[in-house]
């Protein structure tokens, strides 16, 4: 009989020590029945418009490099991929002759119409990649010329009175040329993949294609991609930067399938079935480049150019570039690195 008043009592405390639940805040309706088009047209779609005008004023840049042994093709499979002389060009070289050997990196740059679009594109051509003697850390001078693009670039960035379009010789595409053997991946294939990966965008390629049977292609292509895995080599376009399910769909098929692309170059136009096509002739025929059924050059093209071009300049604006400027300026103090400069262009003026 006792009990009774003394666990209202306790009831009574615990219900002070309890917060009130909090209510929820009223969320606004929607106005409903509001028509945008009974209060005109506004012109919210001629944005695309307006910016499509700026950007086709502007022009676009691009910078590819290509890197490998001598004797792969490099130079010809820039020229077919954009239809064009753009490699190592010079006054007096035409198709019929040999092109020269690269000696030393140069970048050449090329301004490409089409459609009225303009894009100045920029090759980078490396000496014979790994063609020494001794090749150990043979892969430096390379990924010091990206570093000191990225340099440049951050220089211009952190000018008081900077420029209003800052000239862009950032290297966004690194095409990396694969030996067409059909066994595996060179320890140095490995090792130049393994550091370049970290400050540019690497497309695997398996040079002169045609030299394999489609089997031998297969085979190799799973056998390269497997390499890649179990080294832990990161090549465009990398998993942690596909931007929702619609781009993770597209560039996993890209990484599983087609990575990396097999390939034949050639600037030489031959008559196949009535059709001029480039092409390499061969004793048993004609391999068409741009044939599917050939090799993956139009897989190639179209996923460089046509599908991916925006996303390489992103991924090295905001990746690749971002990592490297967060660095020099954490080194710095988190000052720009621009004061030895300056002290140099003092010395330089007195």
């Amino acid at each position: 009989p006792c009990a009774g008043p003394v666990e209202s009592k306790n009831e009574a405390a615990m219900s002070e020590l309890v917060p009130e639940p909090r209510q929820k805040p009223v969320v606004p309706m929607k106005p409903m029945g509001i028509n945008a088009n009974l209060l005109g047209y506004i012109g919210i779609d001629t944005i695309i418009e307006q910016m499509r005008k700026k950007t086709m004023k502007t022009g676009f840049d691009f910078n590819i490099m290509v890197v490998g042994q001598s004797g792969l093709g490099k130079s010809t499979l820039v020229n077919t991929l954009f239809k064009s002389q753009v490699s190592r060009k010079s006054s007096g070289w035409n198709r019929e002759e040999k092109i020269p050997k690269t000696v030393e990196i140069k970048a050449i740059g090329h301004v490409i119409e089409e459609g009225g679009v303009k894009m100045k594109l920029t090759v980078i051509d490396t000496p014979g990649f790994g063609d020494q003697i001794n090749n150990e850390n043979c892969w430096e001078p390379i990924e010091k010329y990206i570093n000191e693009q990225y340099e440049k670039f951050l220089k211009e960035e952190v000018n008081i009175a900077r420029k209003k379009r800052i000239p862009d010789t950032r290297v966004h595409c690194c095409l990396y040329f694969i030996s067409p053997t059909g066994h595996s991946l060179r320890p140095l294939d490995l090792e130049f993949m393994k550091h370049l990966s970290k400050v540019v965008n690497i497309i695997p390629v398996i040079a002169k294609a045609d030299t394999m049977t489609l089997e031998e292609k297969t085979e190799f292509k799973q056998r390269v991609r497997k390499e890649l895995e179990v080294n832990g080599i990161e090549f465009y376009p990398q998993k942690e930067f596909d931007e929702d399910l619609e781009d993770k769909t597209e560039n996993d098929k890209i990484r599983q399938e087609s990575m990396p692309f097999a390939v034949v170059g050639s600037d030489k136009e031959y008559q196949v079935n009535g059709k001029r096509v480039l092409g390499r002739k061969t004793p048993w025929g004609i391999i068409e480049v741009e044939n599917l059924t050939h090799c993956e050059f139009a897989l190639l093209r179209d996923f460089v150019i046509r599908t991916h071009l925006q996303d390489l300049k992103e991924v090295t604006h905001n990746i690749h570039y971002e990592t490297y400027r967060a660095k020099r300026l954490n080194d710095n103090g988190g000052l720009p690195p621009m004061a030895v400069e300056t002290e140099e262009n003092n010395e330089s003026n007195l």
